[in-house]
C-alpha cells in the first residue's frame, strides 16, 4: 500500500492551477475581476497570439504596496475576507487569493504596481510560480500585469489550446461579459494591437451593451425595471420579435458577478410565453441585486454557479418584472407614465363634424344591384338617353313619351364578313366491342364544323406510346402535425421526420458536390452584428463562408457585413444561420479544417430544409417518402432516425384487437 504524504508547494499550486486557470480567458477574467475590486475605473486588456504570447491587464486602481507584492502570490492570500463571518456575505468578486498564485505557476509574470500618490512604483517578476526579488520601478498609479507564455511548463496543458482565434474570441466573450456587468468601469481591449471593444464608463447599461453587443441588439431591447420580496431586477430584454437562435445572448448578473443560472434561464423564457416564436429564445442583459446574506457564490472554483436561499421568490422576481415590462411595452395605453398625473385633466378633444363616406358606386351598390340597373338602362330606349348633338342641327323628334329625340346617326356601312365554308369529316368508326358494349350501331356520325378559312391538310402525327407509371410499393397516407409524413407499405405503417429526411438529402448533396455553391446577390448589404467571440471565429473563417456561398467582409467592432448568401438561404434566416455556425464553429469544428466543413455542411443543410410546421404540398413528400424507403436516407446529419415503422400487429395490439 502506497504511503500518505503530503504534496510539494509546487505540485499542489499546478493542481490548484488546473481549477482555475484553464485558458487565456480565465486568466483575463480573474485579472480584470482583481482590477475592479481594486476600485479601477479605466482597464486596457492586451493580448496576443490569443494570449499565450501576452496577456497584459492595466487598470488605474489603487495598486499593491511593496512590501505585499510577495506574499500577494502566495496561496490563500487575500485582502478581501479577514474572518470566517465574512464568507456569509460575500460582496467582492474574488475572494479565495487563488488566482494570482495559479497564474504565475503556470507562465512568466511580471507586475508593476504603484499606490496613489507614491513618488515610486515597484516591480516583481515571477517564473513557474517561484518570486524574484522586488524591484523600484517608475509606472503610473495602478497596477499592470503581464503574463507571457501561458502553460510553458505545462506541455500536458498546452496541447488542449486551440487556435489563436479561438482562444481570443472566448477571451472577448469574458471582457464583454464584464463590461456588461460595471458599466461603470471603462474597458479596452486591445488584440495583437487592433482595438476589438471599448466601452464608455459612463455607468448606462444601455452604453455598455451598445459597445459590447452591438447596435442592431441595442436598438431592439425593452427596459426592465421591479422586482420584490427583497430581490431588485433591473437591465433590458429584447422584443419578442427580436428572439435569437439560442441563448447565447442571455446575460445574467447577480450582484455584480456573471453567473449561469437554469432558474433564471427558466424564469426569462416564462415570461416571453405565448409571444415568441417556438425555436427562438430571447435575449437579456439582466441585473438581480439581493441581500448578500441570500446568495452562497462560494459553490464553484469558477464562481460562475451561485446558490440561492429563497429561489421562489427570485423566479417570481424576474418572471413578474419582465412580463410586465413587456406587457407595457405591447400596450402603452395601460401603463400609463409616471409623468401623467391624474389631477391634471386631458385636454379636450376639439369637436369635427363627421365626414359622411363617398357615395360612389363602389361603395353604395351590390353586385346584384348593379346587375338590375344595367338590366333596366337596356330596356329603356336609346333615343331617350342620346346626348344633343351640334352637328345634328335643329331636327328635333319626339318619343312616345313627349320628350324630344334626335333622329338616329347614319352609321357607316361595315363590308360583310367573307363567306363561311363547311366542311365535315367523319370520325373513325369505334370498335366493334365497344360499340356493342353501347348498344349503338357502329356508323359514322357527320359533324358540321364551319371554319373562316379553308385549314391545311392536318400533317401526319406519329403514333405515341403511353407508359404506364411504375407503381410503387407504398401507399401516401398523408400527414400529422405538419411534420411527420404517414406512409403505407404493405403491413407496415412507416412514420417519416419530413425535416431530417430533407436536410439529409441536402447534406448528401452538399457533400458531394464538387463544384461551387450558387450565390445571389442581396439588394442591400445586411450588416449582422454578434457578440465578439463569435465574430472573431466567424472572421477567422470568411474563406469557408465563401466557400459555402457567403459573401461577407469584416465592417468592424463586431459587425459583418454579409453582401450574397447562399441560393438556398432565405434571406431572413442569415443571422441566424451565421450566429449558429459560429457556436459550432466554437465549440467542435474551430481547429479542423475538415470538422469546419462538416459544422457549415450541416448547418447550411438544416437551414435549406423544409422545417416541420411547415405546410407541404403532397409532391414533395412523395418524393421524400422515395428517399426513405429506398434506403438512400436512413437517418439525418445529425444521427437521429427519419423513420419509424408500426406493424399492423402492434397498431392491432394497441386496439386490443391482437
Amino acid at each position: 500500500m502506497p504511503h500518505i504524504q503530503q504534496l510539494s508547494p509546487h505540485v499542489a499550486d499546478l493542481i490548484a492551477a488546473g481549477e482555475v486557470v484553464e485558458r487565456p480567458a480565465s486568466v483575463v477574467k480573474e485579472l480584470i475581476e482583481n482590477a475592479i475590486d481594486a476600485g479601477a475605473s479605466a482597464v486596457v486588456v492586451e493580448l496576443q497570439n490569443g494570449g499565450m504570447s501576452l496577456i497584459r491587464v492595466t487598470d488605474n486602481g489603487c495598486g499593491i504596496a511593496p512590501g505585499e507584492l510577495p506574499t500577494a502570490f502566495l496561496r490563500h492570500a487575500t485582502s478581501k475576507l479577514r474572518q470566517p463571518e465574512d464568507l456569509a456575505a460575500i460582496g467582492t468578486l474574488g475572494f479565495r487569493g487563488e488566482a494570482l498564485a495559479a497564474i504565475s505557476a503556470v507562465s512568466r509574470l511580471d507586475v508593476f504596481t504603484r499606490q496613489k500618490g507614491a513618488q515610486l512604483g515597484a516591480s516583481l517578476h515571477l517564473e513557474g510560480g517561484v518570486p524574484g526579488p522586488v524591484e523600484e520601478a517608475g509606472c503610473p498609479e495602478g497596477t499592470t500585469f503581464a503574463v507571457r507564455e501561458l502553460f510553458y511548463n505545462t506541455p500536458a496543458r498546452l496541447k488542449f489550446m486551440k487556435t489563436d482565434s479561438a482562444e481570443a474570441s472566448a477571451a472577448a466573450g469574458v471582457i464583454a461579459q464584464i463590461a456588461l456587468s460595471h458599466p461603470e468601469v471603462s474597458i479596452r481591449y486591445l488584440r495583437d494591437g487592433k482595438e476589438e471593444l471599448h466601452t464608455p464608463g459612463d455607468g448606462k447599461l444601455l452604453s455598455a451593451i451598445y459597445a459590447a453587443r452591438g447596435r442592431d441588439f441595442a436598438l431592439r431591447l425593452t427596459e426592465v425595471e421591479g422586482g420584490g420580496e427583497g430581490v431588485s431586477v433591473r437591465g433590458f430584454v429584447t422584443e419578442p420579435l427580436a428572439g435569437r437562435g439560442n441563448r447565447a445572448m442571455q446575460t445574467f448578473f447577480c450582484c455584480g458577478r456573471m453567473i449561469k443560472s437554469a432558474l433564471l434561464t427558466a424564469a426569462l423564457e416564462e415570461a416571453y410565453a405565448n409571444r415568441q416564436m417556438k425555436g427562438k429564445y430571447p435575449g437579456c442583459v439582466l441585473h438581480i441585486d439581493l441581500p448578500l446574506h441570500m446568495v452562497d457564490v462560494n459553490v464553484h472554483p469558477a464562481k460562475t454557479v451561485v446558490k440561492f436561499v429563497n429561489e421562489r421568490a427570485l423566479f417570481s422576481a424576474v418572471h413578474h418584472t419582465v412580463k410586465d415590462a413587456l406587457d407595457a411595452a405591447a400596450n402603452p395605453s395601460l401603463f400609463p407614465s409616471a409623468s401623467q398625473t391624474v389631477s391634471q385633466p386631458a385636454p379636450a378633444k376639439p369637436v369635427t363634424a363627421v365626414q359622411q363616406p363617398r357615395s360612389d358606386f363602389y361603395q353604395t351598390m351590390d353586385a346584384k344591384s348593379f346587375r338590375e340597373k344595367a338590366a333596366a338602362s337596356q330596356k329603356k330606349p336609346a333615343a331617350s338617353v342620346m346626348p344633343l348633338t351640334p352637328e345634328l342641327g335643329s331636327r328635333v323628334f319626339f318619343h312616345d313619351s313627349g320628350r324630344p329625340q334626335r333622329p338616329p346617326r347614319q352609321m357607316p356601312e361595315v363590308p360583310s364578313a367573307p363567306a363561311y365554308t363547311v366542311r365535315t369529316f367523319t370520325p373513325p368508326p369505334p370498335p366493334a366491342t365497344e360499340a356493342k358494349a353501347a348498344g349503338v350501331a357502329a356508323e359514322p356520325v357527320k359533324h358540321t364544323v364551319k371554319h373562316s378559312v379553308e385549314p391545311a391538310a392536318p400533317a401526319q402525327v406519329p403514333e405515341q406510346t403511353a407508359f404506364a407509371a411504375k407503381p410503387t410499393p407504398w401507399r401516401f397516407a398523408g400527414e400529422v402535425l405538419h411534420t411527420y409524413i404517414i406512409a403505407e407499405d404493405g403491413d407496415n405503417v412507416w412514420l417519416i421526420d419530413k425535416h431530417a429526411a430533407h436536410e439529409r438529402i441536402n447534406f448528401d448533396r452538399m457533400k458531394a458536390n464538387a463544384e461551387p455553391i450558387m450565390r445571389q446577390q442581396l439588394l442591400a448589404p445586411l450588416a449582422v452584428d454578434l457578440p465578439q467571440e463569435q465574430y472573431a471565429v466567424l472572421l477567422e473563417n470568411l474563406p469557408l463562408l465563401e466557400e459555402f456561398g457567403f459573401e461577407a467582409e469584416d465592417f468592424g467592432t463586431g459587425c459583418l457585413m454579409v453582401r450574397g448568401i447562399p441560393s438556398d438561404l432565405d434571406t431572413g434566416l442569415v443571422r441566424e444561420t451565421l450566429e449558429e455556425l459560429s457556436e459550432k464553429l466554437l465549440t467542435s469544428g474551430g481547429a479542423d479544417p475538415a470538422a469546419a466543413r462538416d459544422v457549415m455542411l450541416h448547418t447550411m443543410a438544416c437551414k435549406a430544409s423544409i422545417k416541420g410546421g411547415w405546410t407541404s404540398d403532397p409532391s414533395e413528400l412523395k418524393v421524400l417518402i422515395e428517399k426513405v424507403q429506398s434506403g438512400e436516407v436512413q437517418y439525418c446529419p445529425h444521427g437521429r432516425p427519419v423513420k419509424i415503422r408500426l406493424t399492423k400487429y402492434e397498431i392491432e395490439k394497441m386496439f386490443k384487437r391482437a
